[in-house]
């Protein structure tokens, strides 16, 4: 089969390499100037290249260590235990083992000691399917208390779904907890994964060894739209001009996908409008020196930021041309005002919030600024989620759908993202058989 994919991120290309494993022929449709969707990079100096939105890999994404070492690139994943830390009532307290929960004297003992026994708890039960009708709030407020909630669990939902903090599903919050603790191989330390010289290294090398198989990558190449005709799909259009296609994945987010193919069932359209997106910002410094001690600072006090995480206290700052960078991560409803700012007026929106996590930042440590926005950036997960996951077959006959809204009780990831398009690749293929067998009887 000949076979378009819109959209040159993990799942794309994990989806092509299958399918061409699988002898089918594929082009790939990529607005962006380069593949990894939402692991695109960009250079700092004459250093490594970073990723625009920060990452890490847990040791259970066994998915992206399997792509990592058949490309050849092992000897560059480097596994290490980050000190990271909560910052709350103007105090950064370390948060990674059991004792640093002890430690955390900003609640009572009681309320620490029922984070505690609630996150063992969560971290034995296999079955999520029982937390789907209760909302993250109700079940957390009542398991360790109102005072725990507010200090730990409730600005972590607030960071990440905003106004719909409270309709959060406890499904979500089960998973990060459960993943979060699997991944683990002793509950004193936790290693996380980054591939030195970026993740992009492994995703452009997938991206070449496709190509070399013969597969047509069309960078900065948008997609106007994908055609259907008696309900199968036809092909896609791209500047202009009509490529058609036996079949067609599309691995961008719902909100896209309605605007390229609104010619879709009402009722596949009706079940992709119902998944809300906070858009993701991040702004990323590069600094002469330091801010903090620690990777990663998760925000429990009002800050307009959600995040502060400094890679070169992961990774060492000569790899970044001397640089010492920090993310300052945000997620918003698509009307926030940030999403209308550059980088200059986020620093100044956000400076006051910087000092606080070290009182003697000044705007002369500031040697460069960017700022990343991807209007995809969470689904927000409500209760009873299960009834808003869009099938992969759209209902067109030959169309497909591939996202993040489909993880689901798993979280977005790099390691989700290449199960997915390995997923609906192999469904592809068998539902090509099937319809190459029925042609012929």
């Amino acid at each position: 089969m000949n076979i378009g994919i819109v959209g040159a991120g993990v799942a794309g290309l994990a989806a092509a390499n299958v399918l061409q494993e699988r002898g089918h022929s594929v082009t790939l449709f990529e607005s962006r100037h380069e593949v990894g969707g939402q692991v695109v990079t960009f250079p700092v100096g004459n250093g490594d290249l970073l990723e625009c939105f920060y990452h890490h890999i847990f040791t259970n994404d066994t998915t992206v260590v399997k792509y990592i070492e058949e490309l050849g690139l092992g000897k560059d994943l480097k596994w290490i235990e980050p000190k990271n830390a909560h910052f709350y009532k103007g105090k950064s307290y370390p948060f990674v083992t059991p004792m640093d929960l002890v430690k955390f004297t900003a609640i009572p003992f009681v309320s620490r000691a029922r984070l505690g026994l609630v996150a063992i708890w969560l971290r034995r039960q296999h079955d999520w399917h029982k937390y789907e009708p209760i909302t993250a709030r109700a079940w957390m407020e009542r398991a360790v208390g109102k005072t725990a909630y507010k200090a730990l669990w409730g600005p972590l939902l607030k960071a990440k779904f905003s106004e719909d903090a409270d309709q959060v599903g406890m499904v979500w919050l089960w998973g990060k907890v459960y993943l979060r603790f699997a991944s683990r191989k002793s509950t004193n330390s936790e290693s996380l994964g980054y591939l030195q010289g970026s993740f992009r290294k492994y995703y452009q090398a997938l991206a070449d060894r496709i190509e070399q198989r013969g597969a047509k990558i069309r960078l900065s190449t948008p997609v106007e739209g994908i055609d259907i005709e008696d309900g199968r799909v036809k092909g896609i259009r791209s500047g202009g001009e009509l490529h058609e296609f036996d079949q067609v994945l599309m691995t961008l987010p719902n909100i896209l996908v309605k605007r390229i193919a609104p010619d879709l069932p009402a009722d596949y359209l009706e079940v992709l409008g119902r998944v809300k997106y906070q858009w993701a910002t991040c702004l990323v410094l590069a600094l002469d020196r330091p801010l903090t001690e620690y990777y990663w600072q998760s925000i429990g006090d009002p800050l307009p930021f959600v995040a502060a995480v400094e890679h070169t206290n992961f990774m060492p700052p000569s790899r970044y041309d001397g640089n010492h960078i920090v993310y300052f991560s945000n997620y918003t409803p698509p009307d926030d005002p940030v999403l209308q700012m550059d980088a200059d007026q986020v620093l100044d929106n956000y400076f006051a919030g910087i000092k606080k996590l070290n009182p003697a930042f000044d705007r002369s440590w500031v040697k460069q600024k960017w700022l990343f926005k991807d209007p995809g950036g969470q689904p927000v997960i409500t209760t009873n989620y299960s009834k808003s996951i869009p099938e992969m077959r759209t209902g067109v006959d030959g169309l497909y759908l591939s996202n993040t809204t489909q993880v689901y009780p798993e979280d977005r990831g790099q390691n989700y993202s290449l199960l997915l398009g390995e997923k609906v690749a192999r469904l592809m293929h068998d539902d090509g058989l099937a319809a190459a067998k029925s042609a012929a009887l």
